[in-house]
């Protein structure tokens, strides 16, 4: 480190930000920890906006409040954000902010914004396991979701119902069956070059724990940040990802009742998933509907 970055202000930053429903209402906020003074918090939000766009916005607003250029730990529970500016961005510029699979980079004014603080400043970029105890996320935490509701946000409003979906977002038909703990799945993939169909089968399962685990599965094998919109008749998963999964995250995986979140486990990996692509969870209505329909009778044949 040179003499000029030995003398550079010290100091600690927790971002969080989100969007209830995503996209919907969201809300920002960060603290600023500096040596011997007290806290300093940030909050701001959007009427419409994205989980991914709050998040960079909360790193965005606390490195440019910042007088001088410092030296700084940023703590971030979004690996949208720490994997973004640690590792896709150099990628993306150099491919003239393209992914590789040839899509336009999403959040490209806020990514240049970061970009420019993140030079001026030294930055660390920590990630954080969101709802761990750490006393510094959990207040990020709530001042982002206080926000949020001041927004009007957190409503448990039917998800996707009139969202429009992208004309390069995957388009995913899930159905699953179970017969006692035996079950099997069937899943068309409607993507721009053409269609695929997957099936499979699992043993000791039920229909909620198939259905998650069959959607793990789908996205995975997505390109990175590939945007998808789900399709599905079980309200299980498709409100669990749309709106009761932010609840969760802040109650620890806690449902209201204050028992576990059941399939915590593939909740959690769900959660990374949404993290870094947009999914949307449409209702199954219409021409979906009727996909659908097709994949049971079809479902019934194979199981």
């Amino acid at each position: 480190m040179n003499a000029q970055r030995a003398d550079w202000p010290k100091l600690v930053i927790y971002t969080d930000g989100g969007a209830s429903p995503n996209p919907g209402p969201g809300g920002w906020a960060a603290v600023i920890l500096e040596a011997d003074d007290t806290p300093r918090e940030l909050v701001g939000g959007a009427p419409s906006t994205t989980n991914n766009r709050m998040e960079l916005q909360a790193a965005i607003s606390a490195l440019a409040d910042l007088p001088e250029p410092s030296t700084v730990d940023l703590y971030t529970d979004s690996q949208y954000v720490r994997q973004g500016i640690t590792s896709w961005l150099a990628r993306w510029r150099a491919q003239g902010w393209r992914r590789r699979d040839g899509g336009a980079v999403k959040n490209i004014d806020l990514w240049r914004r970061l970009e420019g603080l993140n030079r001026r400043h030294r930055v660390h970029w920590h990630w954080i396991k969101g709802h761990a105890g750490n006393e510094w996320n959990e207040r990020v935490d709530a001042l982002a979701s206080a926000e949020i509701a001041s927004r009007g946000g957190g409503a448990a409003a039917e998800p996707g119902s009139d969202e429009p979906v992208p004309p390069d977002s995957v388009r995913i038909f899930l159905k699953v069956r179970c017969v006692g703990r035996r079950g099997a799945w069937v899943a068309e993939l409607v993507m721009p070059e053409g269609t695929a169909e997957h099936s499979g089968e699992a043993a000791d399962t039920t229909p909620n724990r198939l259905e998650l685990e069959c959607v793990l599965e789908l996205l995975g094998a997505l390109p990175p940040g590939q945007p998808a919109a789900v399709y599905t008749g079980n309200d299980y998963l498709r409100r669990g990802a749309a709106l009761w999964i932010h609840a969760w995250k802040r109650n620890r995986w806690r449902t209201k009742s204050g028992g576990p979140v059941k399939n915590a486990e593939l909740w959690h990996r769900l959660d990374r998933q949404l993290e870094e692509r947009r999914v949307q969870w449409p209702a199954p209505t219409g021409d979906a509907g009727e996909r659908l329909r097709e994949l049971k009778e079809r479902l019934r044949g194979l199981f």
